[in-house]
């Protein structure tokens, strides 16, 4: 008991001056962003005033352009709050008032001006308040999204099992930032196993469906000793839950033993297999096979790929958010060049300059889910790259096992 007593009251001050010294200076942060709003939304004002100046100093009708100054509050309410547009519609006033007298404005004109800047200081700080409101609606939900990103997308660490691994997600919905791309690895006590799809569909639909799809990948990758038993898993899942013309195409991989790679396909874009002497090769399935919740319909099943992946090899798995990419021409992005280019021995660099590269061909925004998924098995210290059997000779990639 003493020591947790000792223990609080060492601790409780220090937690005390931290939050205080923070809480100040997020106070004075708020309240010099304040000022810089504040400056933000005078700033319209000041424009049209110098507007009315000018006309005023040239043809000396000055007076017929005050309305212009409801200009002012209408533009603050895109940045501030309503007590910064009722400042800047007092403001405007003021100067209205000030401008009028000394021209001998009317007092009937005048007085029509300032009921339009009031009516539009008023509309103004109707509409800041519902600009707000939206904004607070906006950050809660991003903040569910990206709690529920989380849950669904596990984190996954540089290191699992033997392999070097990084991962890249964009989601299309940029505000809601995640999407129908799913991706999972696992280390089970089959190995390291993991899974890259794509849900067919938008919105929650699609997101919930990729949940189902992972929450039954992580629980047989664990139970089934057999890679195909995983994928049977899956689609006996996806059968009894998804309607007629839903789908998931899907990669699903696994490390059994050292020097092998298991690789099932069920719809989805071919895998891209890098050596350590660099040739990129994509792993194309010997027969094609139906995406996930369609093998009721056709008579095929997928094939397991057994592949050689020994040290300094790499695998790339990835959506067609990736492939589909266009660029203003209308040209598809080119993965196997775009990979070739960015290459390193750290998947995290690769990741990151590939994706940056296909930001560049796309002109800076996905309009897909695009996910990336990247695994590498390290070179093991003073290990030299042995050539590859391409010198004189086509592998045999993908072959049955």
């Amino acid at each position: 008991m003493s020591e947790a007593i000792d223990r609080r009251d060492g601790h409780r001050p220090g937690r005390r001056f931290r939050s205080r010294t923070g809480f100040r200076w997020a106070s004075a942060v708020r309240r010099a962003a304040a000022r810089s709003a504040a400056g933000t939304a005078v700033l319209p004002v000041l424009l049209v005033a110098v507007v009315v100046l000018a006309v005023d100093l040239v043809g000396g009708a000055g007076a017929i352009w005050l309305p212009l100054l409801a200009a002012g509050p209408a533009l603050a309410a895109t940045t501030n709050g309503p007590r910064g547009v009722l400042c800047v519609g007092l403001l405007a006033a003021a100067f209205g008032v000030v401008h009028g007298m000394r021209h001998g404005v009317p007092g009937p004109e005048l007085a029509a001006v300032l009921s339009v800047l009031v009516a539009v200081t008023l509309a103004s700080g109707l509409a800041s308040v519902l600009r707000g409101r939206r904004e607070r609606v906006l950050a809660a939900v991003r903040s569910v999204a990206e709690t529920a990103q989380h849950a669904l997308l596990v984190p996954v660490p540089p290191t699992v099992g033997p392999f070097q691994v990084a991962v890249r997600y964009s989601a299309a919905a940029a505000e809601a930032r995640i999407g129908g791309d799913l991706y999972a690895l696992v280390s089970t006590p089959y190995g390291v196993r993991l899974i890259v799809g794509d849900v067919r569909g938008k919105g929650l639909p699609a997101v919930g469906t990729a949940a189902l799809v992972l929450g039954v990948f992580r629980e047989a990758a664990h139970d089934e000793p057999d890679l195909l038993a995983v994928v049977d898993r899956i689609e006996r899942s996806l059968a009894r839950n998804l309607g007629r013309d839903d789908f998931v195409t899907a990669v699903v991989a696994g490390h059994p033993r050292p020097g092998q790679l298991e690789v099932v396909n069920c719809g989805h874009a071919p895998p891209l297999l890098v050596r350590a002497m660099g040739d990129v090769v994509p792993v194309d399935p010997p027969r094609p096979a139906p995406p996930l919740g369609l093998r009721a319909l056709t008579d095929q099943t997928p094939d397991l790929d057994v592949l050689p992946f020994t040290d300094g090899d790499q695998l790339l798995l990835y959506t067609d958010g990736v492939t589909e990419a266009r660029d203003r021409d209308r040209e598809f992005y080119p993965l196997h060049e775009g990979l070739a280019r960015t290459l390193t021995d750290n998947p995290a660099s690769t990741l990151t300059a590939l994706h940056d590269d296909l930001l560049a061909h796309v002109g800076g925004r996905l309009h897909d889910d695009a996910a990336l998924l990247l695994i590498r098995k390290p070179l093991l210290p003073h290990q030299p790259v042995q050539p590859s059997a391409r010198d004189g000779e086509t592998p045999v990639v993908g072959a049955a096992d």
